[in-house]
């Protein structure tokens, strides 16, 4: 692998830096007679620990080995080095990849092409963790959006000629708002100007649609984010910059089944498989607003029966450390005792102006928000 230094900026010259030293590890090992072998954190629930510090959840002392001693072992560390010097190439070339075109550019690397695309998404993971850079920094992007994002807030982000542009995210955009770019770093995106007193996360797009179209942002000086799910790493990048920079209470607005705690989780207390960078993207002062499963009586919701993956869920959810206080405890509980789910648009059946005009307002009203 060769290097043109005098066309990489100083980040990139620093990002190669780091991945060469796991590239000479392997060859030196080769070259000293032993076996190659890459000691990672297990990436599971069992070994992540709280970080007092930023008030997030990590990956504690638990390793596994990674050593060409066995065939799965030794071909990982053949993609290793394949992906180093892809990266490479992109680096000096200023060009980026999604995780799937890499994925297929594997396929030209004979015995060391990926299985399927989560081999090589894993792989990118193993290598922010081992490396301490994010993926971000290999020029690796994901194919999902980040998020859209509608309220009172005037953003400054930097075109693809190098420009700039200055964008209100209520006045300048349509009813789908903001289309958040997956680089959400103040060299790519910066904040002009905020009038809001607080941040909705919302997980679904039906209701962000219907708080838009109810003018929720404006009745109640708020900025509505669509999460799209489970949120992108640019989205909770965003809530979380916004949450920190300017004080902004931030408040999750999900279905009450258990992915969607799962959702909820990875905003506030970071997700397993990034725990390496919780403190990057988690927002420990994200506050879970609801749906719960006390809503599905209190509001006599419609709902659906877990099914037998739902309740295996809820049940590791209990085990879950992220999960442990008696609250969350109390409502993982009393919906497997109820055997029920529901969705946000249940809150449908009281009428379209429902959500906004009652059940957002007593539960805003509840933590002391309006």
């Amino acid at each position: 692998m060769s290097t043109n230094g005098a066309r990489l900026e100083d980040a990139d010259r620093e990002t190669l830096e780091a991945l060469y030293e796991l590239a000479h590890k392997i060859y030196d090992d080769l070259e000293d007679g032993d076996v190659p072998e890459l000691n990672l954190p297990v990436r599971s629930k069992s070994n992540i620990e709280f970080d007092e510090e930023h008030g997030v959840w990590k990956y504690g002392d638990s390793q596994s080995t990674r050593s060409a001693k066995k065939t799965d072992g030794a071909k990982m560390l053949l993609r290793t080095t394949y992906m180093i010097d892809f990266i490479r190439e992109m680096l000096e070339t200023d060009k980026s990849s999604t995780l799937r075109e890499m994925y297929y550019i594997s396929e030209g690397w004979d015995l060391a092409k990926f299985s399927d695309q989560s081999e090589s998404d894993k792989l990118a993971e193993d290598l922010e963790v081992i490396t301490e850079y994010l993926r971000e920094d290999f020029q690796l992007r994901p194919e999902e959006d980040g998020a859209r994002i509608l309220g009172d807030v005037t953003v400054e982000e930097e075109t693809r000629t190098g420009d700039t542009r200055v964008i209100n995210c209520q006045d300048d955009v349509g009813d789908a708002g903001y289309s958040v770019p997956y680089s959400v770093e103040e060299d790519k995106l910066r904040f002009v100007d905020i009038d809001a007193d607080f941040i909705l996360a919302i997980e679904t797009g039906g209701m962000f649609d219907r708080l838009v179209e109810n003018g929720f942002d404006e009745s109640h000086n708020a900025l509505l984010l669509h999460l799209k799910g489970q949120p992108a790493r640019s989205t909770r990048r965003l809530l979380k910059r916004l949450n920190e920079e300017y004080g902004l209470p931030t408040f999750v607005f999900t279905d009450a089944d258990p992915w969607s705690y799962r959702i909820y989780a990875s905003v506030a207390y970071g997700a397993i498989k990034t725990a390496h960078i919780s403190e990057y993207l988690a927002t420990p002062a994200a506050q879970y607003l609801g749906v719960t499963p006390s809503d599905i009586v209190n509001y006599d919701l419609p709902t659906d029966d877990l099914s037998e993956q739902d309740e295996r869920a809820l049940n590791s959810e209990l085990s879950d450390p992220r999960f442990d206080d008696d609250q969350w405890r109390g409502e993982i509980e009393f919906q497997l005792e109820l055997g029920k789910k529901s969705e946000q648009q249940a809150l449908a059946k009281y009428g379209l102006d429902f959500v906004t005009d009652t059940y957002l307002p007593e539960k805003l009203s509840e933590m002391g928000v309006i």
